[in-house]
Formats: C-alpha cells, structure tokens, sequence
C-alpha cells in the first residue's frame, strides 16, 4: 500500500526519454554524409598522381579528350585527331564510341588531356560535355615527374 501512495503524490513524469532521438539523429547523419557528396558530383573524376605508374594497355585505344592552350577540343578517336573538333561533334562521336563499346560488353576509359595554360574552366567544360555523352568516370592525364 505504501508504494501505490507515492505514486500517486509524485505526479506524472515530465522527462522525455531523448536517446531514441540521438540514435535517430546520428543514423540521419551519417545517411546525409554517404549522400552528400554523391548529390553534388556530376563526372566521377579519378585524379592520377604525377608519380603515379602507367596503367597497363588495353585492348581497345582509351578515348582521349585534348584540351590546347586556346581552349580548342582535340579527339584521338575520330577521323582526323590533329584537327580541332566541335563540342557538339565531340558528344556524338564519344556517345558513338561507347555505344559500340556497350554492343561488345567492353568499357572504354575515357581521358581528358589539358594544356597547363588552359583555364581551369576549359577543362572543366570538356569534362561537362563528356558527361553529356554518357560517360561515367573521367581521368586526366598528367606529365610524369622528372
């Protein structure tokens, strides 16, 4: 008897049990940091180490995106390579490269090659234009250190 009358006189608790809600904040959290940096990236970019060894060939030539002092597209794949080309040429002949690429089952690596007095803008566009063309990973080629 003498507990069921302290209860009664204490009242209603009026604490609110709030580890739940920290457990449910930190799940949140940690969900917002996987995602975050997902939502913001359009291109993959795979920035190779000027140390970096080469990479082994392959069976198909990797596609290879030129960017020249002046801001001009250069493609190894198409007919003529030492010829600039249009940005909406480009995007069709890369979409058309890995199209055929999609038929065999194979992946194309795809490359972006910039000139060190290029903007930074430039190469920037080149990879957007990429990404337009469907490509999912681009790397950028460096000079090895001397």
């Amino acid at each position: 008897m003498l507990q069921s009358r302290n209860k009664s006189r204490r009242g209603a608790m009026a604490e609110i049990n709030v580890v739940p809600y920290i457990d449910v904040m930190l799940v949140l959290l940690v969900i917002f940091m996987i995602a975050a940096p997902l939502l913001s990236q359009g291109v993959n970019v795979n920035l190779p180490q000027a140390s970096a060894k080469p990479l082994p060939p392959k069976n198909e030539p990797p596609i290879i995106v030129s960017v020249d002092q002046k801001g001009q597209l250069y493609l190894n794949v198409s007919e003529q390579p030492k010829i600039p080309i249009p940005a909406q040429a480009l995007m069709v002949q890369v979409a058309a490269q890995l199209a055929v690429a999609k038929q065999k089952n194979q992946s194309r690596e795809v490359y972006v090659k910039g000139d060190q007095a290029v903007g930074y803008g430039k190469v920037v566009e080149a990879m957007v234009m990429l990404q337009k063309a469907g490509v999912e990973n681009v790397g950028l080629i460096t000079q090895p250190v001397d």
